[in-house]
């Protein structure tokens, strides 16, 4: 696997992190740089630890693992977004704005979610006699990373202007993205 194409699996696996930053940046508009920073450090670690992790696992478990991968990211973000998506309304009942907080578990849990097909791709670079493990995995949480941080700016940019509705959105979002993880892994792998 060249350089290019190592970039194109980093950038195409870190969409769904990219995804989820901009739904923490729209949700969680008092967030400090502190933050902002752990969410682009936690799904980069995740992003890298779960290719690695499969690297590992192997061919033995390659069926298992592809088997369960989207019931679990279905699971985790249709739990936050639906959690998500209660606060927002019981939020527009109370008529009284509360700042939603992301906490260490929710992050924790997000990280987890959008990673779970990396863990995937790691089993298929185990098959890959071309391939520097340690190169790619540190590819991959790098771009991540970034990819992250740029969410968080992009959806506290627009968070400002949903305003209450914000909370809403990104539970719709959190829901949606894992339906289509799902959706994809079910039909059209």
């Amino acid at each position: 696997m060249n350089f290019f194409e190592l970039l194109l699996t980093a950038v195409g696996l870190s969409m769904d992190a990219f995804a989820v930053s901009v739904t923490d940046g729209l949700c969680c508009t008092n967030l400090k740089k502190q933050q902002i920073f752990q969410i682009g450090i936690c799904f980069g670690i995740f992003q890298g630890v779960m290719p690695l992790t499969g690297f590992f696992l192997g061919k033995a478990f390659e069926t298992y693992i592809t088997a369960a991968d989207h019931y679990v990211a279905l699971i985790l973000l249709g739990y936050i977004g639906i959690r998500m998506i209660l606060d927002a309304v019981r939020e527009a009942k109370q008529k009284e704005t509360e700042h939603y907080e992301l906490s260490m578990k929710t992050l924790l849990l997000q990280g987890i979610a959008t990673s779970i097909d990396a863990l995937a791709v790691g089993v298929s670079f185990a098959a890959l006699a071309n391939i520097n493990i340690y190169c790619a995995v540190s590819e991959i949480a790098l771009i991540t990373c970034l990819f992250s941080l740029t969410g968080v700016r992009f959806g506290r940019k627009f968070g400002a202007k949903l305003g209450s509705r914000a909370l809403l959105t990104g539970g719709v979002i959190l829901v949606c993205l894992g339906i289509k993880i799902f959706i994809e892994h079910m039909f059209f792998s």
